[in-house]
């Protein structure tokens, strides 16, 4: 009886393990993945540095293609600062 007890619950475990392995497969192998897949050099967006000014407020440095904008993020607005520290742009509505 303990013994029928024992195997069930090592192919139980047996089990759950190589489904495990199955969905971590698919997930890193997977054609989702293939399709994702842009090469470095053809990006034309990137986060070039972050930093939380208070938990409502964000500042975001990013470029994008080769012209590098400030942005602060929070309390549903997108405030975009000009470079040389010119007007802020201000984008109303929700983020």
């Amino acid at each position: 009886m303990i013994l029928s007890v024992l195997q069930a619950i090592f192919a139980l475990a047996v089990t759950l393990g190589l489904f495990a392995l199955g969905v971590y497969a698919l997930r890193r192998f997977g054609p989702v993945s293939l399709l994702k897949y842009t090469p470095p050099g053809a990006r034309r967006l990137a986060v070039l540095e972050s930093l939380t000014l208070d938990p409502n407020l964000r500042l975001v440095l990013v470029r994008l293609d080769q012209e590098e904008k400030l942005l602060l993020l929070g309390e549903g607005r997108l405030i975009e600062v000009g470079p040389g520290g010119a007007e802020p742009h201000f984008h109303g509505g929700v983020l």
